[in-house]
């Protein structure tokens, strides 16, 4: 059976070799990933997923940002290596930052008290299916991707920098731009190992 969707998610894959070789303009990557995070579901059509997207000198600040961050609790032997990794995403044309509105959850768990130990657990399914949808949307237009979680160490610095809301909680953040390596094959375990079906 031809699945569309289903090749689409195939090509999803992670990229570190970022470059800024798109043709896609500025104002056809924000629709893209604003329609992928419009279209996504969430836990009572709640809706809870916010995005930062940043391009340019805005991305590079952000991987300095992190980098100073890191650069607090690392280990100074061997920085080289985490300081080039995190140069890598910056190689980008952008990145986005992914967050959760808590104020959002919150009011769920006053309105739906019944549920409440689970607003928190549904708003980071709906998240990751967000973070999942923006990929996928990526991968199918040709840019590159990989997902990050430099949170809750950066947290602070990019609230500051970027004037985002107190109630935003980030939770991920993904560079993008061109392709400018391949990708090797991926493995996956047995299927039987993953999998049970009964009927």
């Amino acid at each position: 059976m031809s699945n569309a969707y289903l090749e689409a998610l195939k090509q999803r894959r992670t990229q570190y070799s970022l470059g800024r070789n798109l043709s896609a303009s500025k104002e056809e990557l924000t629709t893209l990933i604003q329609e992928a995070i419009k279209h996504s579901p969430s836990s009572f059509n709640s809706q809870s997923s916010r995005a930062v997207i940043l391009f340019g000198a805005e991305s590079d600040k952000l991987w300095n940002l992190a980098t100073e961050e890191v650069r607090k609790v690392a280990p100074a032997e061997g920085f080289d290596k985490t300081e080039a990794k995190l140069k890598s995403f910056a190689a980008g044309v952008g990145t986005i930052l992914f967050f959760e509105d808590q104020d959002v959850v919150r009011s769920l768990q006053e309105k739906f008290a019944l549920y409440a130990d689970n607003f928190p657990v549904w708003s980071e399914q709906s998240g990751g299916m967000a973070q999942l949808s923006v990929w996928t949307a990526l991968a199918n237009a040709g840019v590159g991707a990989s997902l990050q979680h430099y949170n809750p160490l950066i947290d602070a610095a990019v609230a500051r920098e970027w004037n985002v809301p107190a109630y935003w909680k980030l939770r991920a953040q993904m560079p993008f731009g061109s392709n400018e390596a391949g990708f090797g094959d991926k493995a996956f375990m047995d299927d039987a190992e993953r999998f049970r079906v009964f009927g």
